[in-house]
């Protein structure tokens, strides 16, 4: 029986924040994870993942984006490395569309709402004025646009690496190559058994993405499902024309149905990284099929690529593949579980969570230490994410 404080199990981008966050407030602290992080196997991996600071999905994440964006370039400062770069972020949409992005409506609209309320710096971009700056955008004409030159990307790899690192100067334990199989409230304390040992802590928080569902059961099973998405990266004519800070990241609206969007980031190595998201067929982490057909990237690029980017061609590169672990209304689940106080689930990704993923972990080290958060969790209560069930 080994013995900590916390035990924070599942170590991608909730994980390693919680444990570096947890670790600073000198807490014996043990990190677990099946995978050597960061890795391939769920959401945090790859070259680049959007960030930006209005939040459309809701006002509530805003406080999130907004102290992430500190955190990572404190930690730029302690360890030297590029995390965050700010290109610019553009978000299109139809002045009249109905359709839903990420479980809102208007969603170009409640990302201006988010800025202002916040003071975030912006600009609201008629199809001309996006057509001049970027004509690299090739627009109907009846779009409207938030423009944000605080949105870029990050580095998701490079954020997950040096929070580990950083944890581990700090006294924290890690074991990784080590699947949890239960984890088990005891009175004033929870045992965690893996398939090779059993550790007990007074406190135990669960990161574990895609695979919390399995490990938890009950009610996050009915709330959380997984889903396979797929990104491209598109040889470009001119990659001098996407590279940052000549190409923002994007999402772009184009239609009223509810595939009807793709987001996109600058040339950062051998092609225009684009996706479009999919929530029609679920998966499991253990058997999603890793393979990327040559068919999926050209449906990709006929739906939405063609005649809307001028430049970026129809040979790919190269395809990936992660995980969205998703809730109803696409919203973040921060809580405890409701049947063991000592024992705290985040499973906030639903396809936009990797911004928020150092200020989620220095909530969640709040919580745990503290009894609350600067930051309000209520929004994120399993409570509100099961009644979107009901």
């Amino acid at each position: 029986m080994t013995t900590a404080d916390v035990i924070v199990v599942g170590l991608g981008a909730m994980g390693s924040a919680t444990l570096y966050q947890l670790a600073q407030r000198r807490v014996r602290v043990l990190g677990l994870d099946r995978f050597g992080p960061p890795h391939d196997h769920g959401s945090s991996h790859g070259e680049t993942r959007i960030t930006r600071q209005a939040i459309g999905e809701g006002e509530e994440y805003v406080p999130f984006a907004l102290r992430s964006h500190e955190i990572w370039r404190a930690l730029e400062a302690e360890t030297g490395g590029g995390l965050l770069f700010p290109v610019g972020g553009l978000l299109i949409g139809r002045e009249r569309s109905t359709a839903r992005h990420h479980g809102q409506s208007d969603f170009i609209g409640r990302t201006i709402a988010a800025a202002r309320r916040y003071e975030i710096a912006h600009e609201v971009l008629g199809a001309a004025e996006v057509a001049h700056r970027f004509p690299q955008f090739r627009l109907a004409g009846d779009e409207r646009a938030y423009y944000e030159p605080g949105a870029g990307f990050l580095r998701p790899e490079r954020c997950v690496a040096p929070q580990l690192y950083r944890a581990r100067a700090l006294g924290a334990t890690m074991r990784t190559g080590e699947t949890v199989a239960a984890i088990t409230p005891r009175g004033d304390a929870v045992d965690v058994v893996t398939d090779r040992a059993t550790y007990a802590a007074a406190r135990v928080v669960v990161t574990a993405g895609a695979w919390l569902p399995a490990l938890l059961g009950g009610p996050f099973a009915k709330v959380l499902g997984v889903y396979r998405q797929v990104m491209h990266w598109f040889a470009a004519d001119d990659a001098a024309t996407f590279a940052p800070g000549r190409f923002p990241i994007f999402i772009w609206i184009h239609g009223s149905g509810p595939g009807d969007y793709f987001y996109g980031l600058p040339l950062v190595a051998d092609g225009v990284k684009i996706a479009s998201e999919q929530f029609d067929e679920s998966t499991a982490p253990d058997r999603v099929d890793r393979a990327v057909s040559p068919a999926e990237p050209a449906a990709t690029y006929a739906a939405h690529v063609r005649g809307r980017l001028a430049g970026v061609t129809n040979r790919c590169v190269r395809s990936a593949t992660c995980l969205y672990t998703v809730t109803p209304g696409s919203r973040f689940l921060i809580d405890r579980h409701p049947d063991a106080e000592r024992v705290i689930v985040a499973s906030p990704c639903s396809g936009h969570g990797f911004k928020h993923s150092a200020a989620i972990g220095e909530a969640i080290a709040e919580l745990v230490t503290e009894g609350r958060s600067r930051i309000d969790l209520a929004p994120f209560s399993l409570a509100r994410v099961s009644a979107a069930v009901s």
